[in-house]
């Protein structure tokens, strides 16, 4: 949808924020759908969940190419999140049954590496499809790869290792030895006592704050590359993907660091990433010639997704492995309620520019710092060796 939004506009004389509304939309059933997803995977195993979680979503893959006007695009919008939001959860809950605690940031890490993987040749390809065919066509092709992810994962993925018969009784009981040093489960019983954790709402807010910056960035470069930067379409779909690229390195990079160097606590390579993050980004705003432009992005794409897996690797090591998948998408939806304001702010604030994109990335540089702030409210060394 980012590099699309731009010819959906043209088609339907949408404004800046109708654009950022369409965005924001698919976020809205994301955030609705995380919390359920959660409690349906810790209730019924994230091999069923899931899959139905990706067929649904597949399915309105290809109903987006078939929406005619604004409401019927964001009904359908609307509904294409719900089927997305009820995957982090059942993620959470399968990193957490299959790794033992002290695997759980790098295997988190790797999984998350995917996800930019994915937008970097989905940018590729849809920029190519684009204008080869038109966006239409490109929401139908996609429905293919989802249809066969379903399948692949409800033939291969389990919801335990004890489920599975590749699986022999030696690694089964490393994988599930640490089961027994979970005694704060009595603390989250339920979603209701989880969500009075103290720490459980830092991790909330942390979140929240960062998610403003990078789902407006990530929402908004492609347009901002084509309307501000002077790139063509058939030029967009390869810069666009290049923080996509970046991303899988910095994911890998933060999971790897967070697990080898920051057992303890990850509290300073957090706020590292997200300050990486600021000046990448303010650089990307500001630069003058093309290559340092390139070069920003780049960076940014490198930083933000470094934080990600180094800030993941706090609760995936923190939180008793039976509740991680509500707990999980508990987090996550302050990340996708943040993903339905800051695309329709950082559009409403370039249509106040008049255009002008700097007041809009000024934006995403305070929410970074804001992060950045609340991330000095977890413990850290010192402290978690004394608790």
């Amino acid at each position: 949808m980012a590099i699309a939004i731009p010819y959906i506009a043209t088609d339907f004389h949408l404004s800046p924020v109708e654009m950022g509304a369409v965005m924001s939309t698919f976020f809205i059933g994301m955030a609705v759908a995380q919390i359920p997803g959660g409690l349906l995977a810790d209730r019924f195993g994230s091999r069923k969940v899931a899959t139905f979680a990706i067929t649904w979503w597949s399915a309105l893959t290809f109903a987006t190419g078939l929406a005619v006007s604004l409401p019927q695009m964001l009904m359908i919008r609307f509904a294409f999140g719900i089927g997305e939001g009820l995957l982090p959860g059942c993620s959470f809950k399968t990193i957490a049954a299959w790794f033992p605690r002290h695997e759980r940031a790098g295997a988190n890490a790797i999984k998350m590496a995917a996800m930019p993987l994915g937008s970097a040749l989905g940018l590729l390809i849809v920029g190519t499809a684009i204008s080869e065919w038109g966006w239409r066509a490109v929401y139908h092709l996609l429905f293919v790869p989802g249809i066969i992810s379903a399948i692949i994962f409800w033939r291969v993925v389990r919801d335990k290792p004890s489920d599975s018969n590749r699986v022999d009784p030696a690694e089964i009981l490393e994988i599930e030895g640490d089961d027994a040093s979970e005694q704060d489960v009595k603390d989250y019983k339920n979603i209701f006592h989880l969500i009075t954790r103290y720490n459980i709402w830092k991790y909330v807010l942390i979140y929240f704050a960062f998610e403003l910056a990078e789902w407006g960035f990530s929402t908004w470069l492609p347009t901002y590359l084509l309307k501000s930067r002077g790139f063509s379409a058939a030029e967009l779909g390869a810069v666009a993907s290049l923080p996509r690229f970046a991303g899988i390195a910095g994911m890998l990079f933060g999971g790897w660091i967070a697990s080898r160097y920051f057992q303890q606590s990850k509290r300073l390579l957090i706020v590292a990433t997200q300050l990486s993050a600021v000046l990448a980004i303010f650089l990307t705003a500001t630069a003058e010639s093309g290559m340092v432009l390139l070069v920003a992005q780049t960076m940014a794409g490198f930083c933000l997704n470094a934080f990600f897996s180094s800030f993941w690797a706090e609760p995936m090591t923190s939180i008793p492995k039976s509740v991680i998948g509500v707990a999980g998408s508990f987090i996550t939806t302050a990340g996708q309620v943040a993903a339905v304001i800051s695309p329709v702010i950082f559009g409403f604030l370039v249509g106040i520019g008049d255009g002008s994109f700097m007041l809009a990335f000024s934006f995403l540089l305070v929410a970074l710092l804001v992060s950045c702030a609340l991330v000095f409210t977890l413990p850290g060394k010192k402290a978690r060796k004394a608790a």
